[in-house]
């Protein structure tokens, strides 16, 4: 059996208004929204600090290695 976890990144994309308004504010591309998306994961710790702010998530959230 496989087990759920939440992609915490959809869901702070989602609450800054999608992937294009997300982009913008962020500084990047759409296409690194996406692959932030597809890895359910932010690497980069001042941009993960960012979306968590904007999207008023915790940090660790966006950067989980799950």
């Amino acid at each position: 059996m496989f087990q759920l976890t939440k992609n915490y990144v959809k869901i702070a994309v989602d609450r800054i208004g999608g992937p294009t308004k997300a982009a913008t504010a962020m500084a990047v591309s759409g296409t690194t929204i996406h692959h932030w998306i597809k890895r359910a994961r932010i690497a980069d710790i001042e941009k993960a600090t960012l979306m968590a702010a904007l999207a008023g998530l915790e940090l660790q959230q966006l950067r989980s290695t799950q």
